[in-house]
């Protein structure tokens, strides 16, 4: 009988020191999860302020581009050799101004 108690306090003591290793465990993994999804994070940020950028970059040329979508009648460029040209060099001018302006702020 003694020898069975003896063996149910070596369990108890075994079962204590596997649950708190346990406990340990879990909480490496939750320190790695977190970590993982920070990291995770961080590379969706990176991609959505490149989405962004782009997006405001492009902006002024479909701008113009709309403007001159709409076949006004009135649009005195439009009778002209230079109206073209001069739209596609303002489109340029306003991707080349904002993506300077980007890079002067380093968000490029």
């Amino acid at each position: 009988d003694r020898d069975g108690k003896a063996r149910l306090v070596t369990l108890e003591l075994d079962a204590r020191s596997l649950a708190e290793h346990a406990k340990s465990l879990d909480g490496r993994v939750d320190f790695l999860l977190n970590a993982t999804l920070g990291l995770v994070g961080l590379e969706q940020n990176t991609i959505v302020k490149i989405f962004s950028v782009l997006a405001v970059i492009f902006m002024p040329p479909t701008l113009i581009a709309s403007i001159y979508g709409m076949n006004f009648h009135d649009m005195p460029e439009l009778d002209t050799s230079w109206g073209y040209p001069a739209a596609l060099l303002l489109m340029v001018a306003s991707v080349a101004s904002t993506f300077a302006v980007f890079k002067w702020k380093r968000w490029l």
